[in-house]
């Protein structure tokens, strides 16, 4: 009786470390598809960082955050006005022809650019 007794407390144990087992598995599968969305989250946001950068706003306003945001507020209430539509079509002309420029003037790891500017 005690043999059993043992053997069936050694299959609970190790029942017990393959069930803690499994839920560690699960829990950092789910932190990777959580992981992954912040890091994409976290591109798209250096992305936007970057297209600041390159349209020389950093350097004309002197890294000024505020300026910075008061001039994207700004951006915002014009394509949320009546010439919402023209403006966006404007911008987009002279950004897609900005990074036409740029692609063509891109040599080697050199990724500077030079804007367009009129």
């Amino acid at each position: 009786m005690r043999q059993q007794l043992t053997a069936t407390r050694t299959a609970l144990l190790r029942n017990r470390a393959a069930r803690n087992r499994h839920q560690a598995a699960k829990a950092r599968h789910d932190m990777s598809v959580w992981q992954v969305e912040r890091r994409k989250r976290t591109r798209h946001l250096i992305e936007l960082g970057g297209l600041i950068v390159k349209a020389g706003i950093v350097n004309l306003t002197g890294d000024d955050r505020a300026t910075i945001l008061g001039a994207l507020l700004w951006i915002a209430d014009k394509l949320q006005s009546d010439q919402g539509e023209r403006t966006r079509a404007l911008w987009a002309a002279k950004g897609k022809q900005a990074l036409e420029a740029d692609t063509a003037t891109r040599k080697g790891n050199d990724r500077t650019v030079s804007v367009v500017r009129r």
